[in-house]
């Protein structure tokens, strides 16, 4: 039986590849990536002769067998366009697929633009929570936004160049004016990171030219701000969850981070709610 390892490969500057990755790489029997002919340029330069398959968003379902299949004879590696692959890339459902069959799955660690960005932001990195893509809409993005406004924790954005600063624009409004990291370009030429205020950064931006793919640190609420939830509203909060139907423990986890209150005092109430 083989294993499935997560490659992570540069997410622009490839000196940053490991010499482990270009092993695993070129002994493996098959690299699933996210898009081939991306990957491909990444494989000629490092001379890899291993053969590749697709695996992205619309396709990863209907791929899992094809690959799986595969290990049962040998080695797959998956790679993502850039950085750590099943962060914020397709991989989680082959992962849960392939230890499900009982195959090994193995990280070989390496590049990640989340984690270059906070440790590079100034900001702090003792927690954090990590929050991918913002949605597209305004108004989801202030739900999304609003669900975190209290959590105390370093959080971490992504977004695409040509809605930064609306984005930018929507996190001011919900959050208010705290400390802020943008880092764009990351490893490239244009290599970018601006430190200040949201609203510093949204008048920067407003005057810079769409280009790269951008993570953006922003700051926690402060400890002392963060009050704990009344009980009236945790219970507003579970009676939404558990339309959802959600699992207890879940909610627990989910509404802990939000409200202040412990997951064992959260769990009891909501059992004593049911």
């Amino acid at each position: 039986m083989g294993t499935l390892y997560l490659v992570a490969t540069p997410i622009g500057n490839l000196e940053d590849m490991s010499p482990r990755a270009v092993r695993i790489l070129k002994q493996a029997s098959l690299i699933a990536a996210e898009d081939t002919r991306h990957t491909g340029k990444l494989l000629k330069h490092f001379e890899i002769e291993t053969k590749t398959t697709s695996y992205f968003e619309h396709n990863k379902i209907n791929k899992l067998d094809f690959i799986l299949d595969k290990l049962a004879s040998g080695d797959v590696a998956l790679v993502s366009d850039a950085g750590t692959p099943a962060i914020n890339d397709p991989g989680y459902e082959l992962v849960k697929a392939a230890l499900a069959s009982n195959f090994d799955v193995v990280p070989v660690p390496g590049p990640s633009a989340p984690l270059a960005a906070l440790t590079a932001s100034g900001l702090p990195t003792d927690a954090f929570l990590y929050l991918g893509y913002l949605p597209h809409k305004t108004s989801e993005r202030h739900k999304f936004v609003g669900l975190v406004s209290n959590v105390s924790y370093t959080l971490i954005f992504l977004e695409s160049p040509y809605r930064v600063v609306e984005s930018l624009e929507d996190i001011l409004s919900v959050l208010g004016d705290r400390r802020i990291c943008v880092a764009r370009e990351m490893t490239k030429m244009y290599e970018e990171y601006w430190r200040g205020t949201i609203s510093g950064a949204v008048e920067y931006f407003k005057s810079q030219p769409a280009r790269g793919e951008f993570t953006m640190v922003v700051e926690g609420k402060p400890k002392d701000e963060t009050d704990m939830w009344t009980e009236g509203m945790l219970l507003e909060a579970i009676k939404s969850e558990l339309q959802n139907e959600r699992s207890a423990k879940d909610i627990s986890a989910d509404l802990a981070v939000q409200s202040g209150w412990s997951k064992k005092d959260i769990y009891a109430l909501i059992n004593r709610n049911k």
